[in-house]
């Protein structure tokens, strides 16, 4: 297994995609931008102040030449595979790495193998980096375990998934999450400034294009906090900008090419908003908050952000749906007519057509008055299921259908509403355990205010009537 100069097991054989040191200072002049571009020192680093500002955790690891077990966890493109690098690079240990998309266990164990050989003959502890570790399975976050348990292996993991549901519980618990924020623009505009202010092979700083402000702030807006978009978003508007001849002559062009913002544009032709599994809830989170704020216009802003990032319109439906329920109830019963005949628009006129009947229903609820009482009833009743189990349906409820079960006392004691004045009888309709229960308790908002009113009046005229057949 490879290792760095001077490791006692040098010219060991790597394991299967492994790299045995972090990557060169200088990639191939042909490598991508964000490649050539890769800081080299924590001083080249930008964002993430929280973690690599003054006292920040990874600032300490870094200067400090220190490595424990770390997952990265971050949209792409905001440096975990870089820091990884360049913790590996600062601190006394032999540096392997693979990624989830093409290793398996006998990879990993290859890697720890080499680990514990190393360090029972004295040699340097060993860091191994996996990309995209959240692709690993269950077998193959366990086959780690025990290695990062008695110390033979230290790990860096970079996962762009929730490590509470992509990574196993006894491997979590044995590594320092650090949370990556998306590079903010001002920042993803220092970097491409940097990318146009470095000379090649490195940078694009060769005379031959000058970049429009507009387009570097454009670019620095659209990248979605991702530093390997933006600067190959970069690379790709100064190639469509810049003809292939001119390219291949020698010397500066006598003037500069101009990258405009419709540059950009072109070099952008990947939906640039990011949509993974987290941001999917985190949008319709934020969606239906918004609309339980009575916040129309966060609440169009948060179904554009869902939609245009393609986002299903059922789901978006659907989630309008239970928002309706949930959030409106019978406040405005007619809140859950929106919504299905948004789902209804959508499933019968497709896209782009659908999102304004989904903008509609979004709108009607954020302006509807809101109650949250059916939600908390049927979680009251919930509960009751579920501490009383299946607790048998009273006699007089049961259907008597055949003459053994009307022997049986099945119906005996039902009184018919519809015989009664008012429509109305005092029969108990919750098992005896459970007579007296009260789980819907409406606002006096919207028509939630009339049905108080009414269902006061009902449950008053209920125990009269319950009153005088005791009497």
């Amino acid at each position: 297994m490879g290792t760095r100069d001077g490791d006692l097991f040098e010219g060991h054989p790597p394991a299967a995609g492994t790299r045995a040191r972090p990557a060169p200072a200088t990639p191939a002049a042909d490598a991508p931008l964000a490649d050539r571009l890769r800081p080299r020192s924590i001083d080249e680093l930008v964002g993430q102040q929280a973690l690599l500002g003054p006292g920040g955790l990874l600032r300490e690891l870094i200067e400090h030449g220190r490595a424990v077990s770390l997952l990265l966890w971050g949209p792409p493109g905001t440096g975990k595979t870089t820091l990884a690098r360049l913790i590996a690079g600062s601190a006394d240990v032999a540096f392997e790495e693979l990624s989830a998309t093409c290793s398996g266990v006998r990879d990993v164990r290859a890697v720890i193998e080499g680990a514990r050989t190393r360090r029972a003959h004295g040699g340097r502890r060993t860091l191994l980096f996996i990309d995209e570790i959240h692709r690993f399975n269950k077998t193959q976050q366990d086959a780690l375990l025990a290695a990062v348990e008695c110390g033979d292996l230290l790990l860096v993991g970079a996962t762009t998934e929730n490590p509470s549901f992509a990574i196993v519980p006894p491997l979590l618990s044995r590594c320092r999450v650090v949370r990556l924020e998306p590079l903010p623009p001002d920042a993803i505009e220092t970097l491409l400034r940097r990318a146009l202010g470095t000379p090649p092979p490195r940078g694009l700083a060769d005379g031959r294009r000058l970049v429009e402000e507009e387009a570097i702030a454009l670019l620095a807006r659209l990248a979605g906090g991702d530093a390997r978009t933006a600067l190959n978003g970069l690379e790709v508007a100064c190639a469509l900008a810049l003809p292939p001849a001119a390219e291949a002559a020698e010397g500066p062009s006598p003037s500069p090419v101009r990258v405009t913002r419709q540059h950009v544009l072109e070099a952008l032709q990947e939906n640039p908003l990011r949509h993974d599994l987290d941001s999917h809830y985190d949008l319709a989170s934020a969606l239906q908050k918004c609309i339980r704020n009575s916040d129309a216009d966060a609440a169009l802003y948060w179904l554009a952000r869902l939609l245009e990032a393609g986002e299903a319109p059922e789901y978006v439906a659907r989630r309008l749906l239970r928002t309706a329920s949930e959030d409106v109830g019978l406040a405005d019963p007619r809140a859950l007519e929106q919504c299905a005949a948004a789902l209804a628009t959508v499933r019968s006129v497709g896209m782009p057509e659908g999102a304004l009947a989904l903008a509609q229903a979004a709108v009607y609820l954020a302006l509807a008055p809101k109650s949250d009482a059916l939600y908390r009833a049927y979680g009251r009743a919930r509960a009751a299921v579920e501490s009383g189990g299946a607790v048998p349906v009273p006699l007089h409820l049961r259907n008597a259908v055949t003459p053994l079960l009307r022997a049986e006392g099945y119906g005996v004691g039902y009184e018919h509403p519809h015989d009664a004045p008012a429509a109305l009888t005092g029969m108990e309709g919750l098992p005896e355990a459970l007579r007296g229960s009260v789980w819907y308790r409406p606002t006096r908002r919207g028509q939630e205010r009339r049905l108080r009113r009414r269902l006061e009046a009902i449950r008053e005229l209920r125990r009269r009537l319950r009153g005088r057949g005791s009497e």
